[in-house]
């Protein structure tokens, strides 16, 4: 099959980067199915300042919210009319099974509309300002903006920062994962189909160390939006603190889930199925510390360990529609999964599901798993004599289909548990008891907490993380004001015989005057 080359979003049309091209490959054969062009750090300084010429010029930034919005209903429009073979390529470079992203990818057009519909009903704030003044506060754009993606969530994460960013009147420079550029430059050919000006919204594939550190570090970048890692978070946001620019930060995770002996343990079960395994355990809120009431232990384990054992029997090609699970993205990702994994198995902990790579045939459709990145659902437990506690994947995020069990007996002890980590980006509680629901929900150190359910994700509800999870949120009225600074505007509608009798400072005699 012929390797397709993909260029560059710069401008409003395709354009040739200086840097190595990227190599893009199919997680599930190994093979290399499509080059893409990068930008090197000159190609970025010509992209960002053309962009802030652009926005400087208001075609955008100051263009009415009616236009705003109606261009971006009609990306919502033809995202929906490009949906098949969007997910096709989103399929085909990330490994996400079809099913996942037959069921994901629709839902992006509810960011477009969710931001348009809020920009036409925004009201501005007026102030109680003393005396004859009239204040009015109007939000304004930041100007141009960076904005950093993962590999996980290639489409989605992208439009949950980008319909804000557009909404707010700002231009974009978006730099993908070097794994999965390519669905993201087919989103700026959507973008400028549906009317957004030429420079507006820009794709600049290419690695962190070059075409990442080049545009964060760029002078004009006003707002730099980056979800990731951690460590690439916190290096990342140095930088911009560095430029004053604003920072939002979408970080790592070690979502504990708390299953309470008051839970229905079938519902709880499909919950942390679908909370630990969705994309192959490849997101940030996934449900990775299984944290169990000790009557009910064996129970759950049980449970977990058919449904581990089903998904295994029913993976295959990611393109299959049967198939339940997909590979990771990578060698390197799949070696830091089987490495915590075989770690914690040296400790003595035992294995109930899973715990090595797939190496055999799909029963399902024939797929070699030996030439792709597959993982199996691995359920990990105490031993007898050792605690999972105790190994590096209790606190390590491992970014794959891996979960731990581990047993309580009072909610204290759950609530200990559950806060046993350095992150805090999202956490679930299963419980019939509405009063535990509460107090729990309430304690745990998390960003989001789902209550008899998980994963939930909505355009109005706030998404980020506390602790090293990260720094602001995505989602909801607050990512727009992320996107934009206030401006305050203050009237004098005295008279000018009023002014003239009251705001004269430096007049004759010492009477009293007025200040602010």
């Amino acid at each position: 099959m012929a390797v397709e080359t993909y260029k560059m979003w710069v401008g409003g049309q395709e354009a040739e980067g200086q840097a190595e091209q990227l190599s893009v490959e199919d997680p599930s054969t190994g093979d290399i199915f499509a080059t893409c062009h990068a930008a090197s750090p000159e190609d970025v300084d010509s992209a960002v300042r053309n962009a802030h010429a652009v926005f400087r010029s208001g075609v955008w930034s100051k263009a009415p919210r009616h236009i705003r919005a109606d261009t971006l209903e009609r990306a919502a429009d033809l995202l929906t009319k490009n949906i098949s073979r969007l997910i096709e390529l989103e399929v085909r470079q990330s490994g996400r099974a079809i099913r996942e992203m037959n069921a994901q990818v629709p839902t992006l057009t509810k960011w477009f509309k969710y931001y348009a519909s809020l920009i036409r009903v925004e009201e501005r704030s007026v102030m109680p300002t003393m005396g004859k003044l009239h204040n009015w506060i109007d939000r304004v754009p930041l100007g141009v903006v960076a904005q950093i993606t993962p590999f996980n969530h290639p489409m989605l994460i992208a439009v949950k920062k980008i319909a804000p960013a557009l909404a707010a009147g700002n231009c974009v420079i978006l730099k993908p994962s070097e794994l999965t550029p390519l669905t993201s430059i087919e989103l700026g050919k959507l973008l400028k189909e549906a009317g957004l000006p030429d420079g507006v919204f820009n794709v600049l594939p290419g690695d962190g160390a070059t075409t990442g550190k080049a545009l964060i570090s760029h002078t004009l970048i006003k707002k730099v939006d980056v979800t990731g890692g951690t460590p690439a978070g916190r290096a990342i946001g140095a930088i911009a603190g560095g430029n004053l620019a604003h920072f939002t930060a979408e970080l790592g995770g070690k979502a504990p889930l708390v299953v309470f002996e008051e839970a229905n343990i079938d519902a709880a079960v499909n919950g942390i199925v679908f909370g630990s395994f969705i994309a192959s355990g490849q997101t940030c809120v996934a449900a990775t510390r299984i944290i169990v009431h000790k009557n009910i232990t064996n129970k759950v384990l049980g449970k977990l360990r058919k449904k581990a054992e089903s998904i295994e029997r029913r993976m295959g090609s990611p393109s299959n529609t049967e198939s339940m699970m997909g590979p990771l993205i990578s060698a390197k990702q799949l070696e830091n999964v089987r490495s915590l994994v075989d770690d914690a198995l040296e400790s003595g902990v035992w294995v109930y599901a899973g715990g090595k790579r797939m190496t055999d045939t799909s029963p399902l459709d024939g797929t070699d798993f030996s030439k792709g990145y597959f993982y199996p659902p691995t359920i990990l437990a105490d031993s007898p004599d050792h605690k999972i506690v105790d190994t590096r994947i209790w606190k390590e995020e491992a970014f794959g289909p891996v979960i731990v069990v581990v047993e309580f007996d009072t909610e204290e002890e759950a609530l200990k548990l559950a806060n046993d980590s350095e992150f805090g980006l999202g956490a679930a509680i299963w419980t019939q008891d509405l009063a535990q629901a509460y107090r729990v929900s309430e304690a745990i150190e998390a960003g989001i907490c789902w209550v008899n359910t998980h994963h939930r994700n909505d355009p109005s509800s706030p998404w980020g993380g506390i602790k090293s999870s990260g720094v602001g949120s995505e989602n909801g009225v607050d990512a727009y004001h992320a996107y934009t600074t206030t401006k305050s505007t203050i009237i004098n509608y005295a008279t000018a015989e009023e002014s003239i009798a009251n705001d004269d400072w430096f007049r004759e005699g010492t009477g009293e005057v007025r200040y602010g």
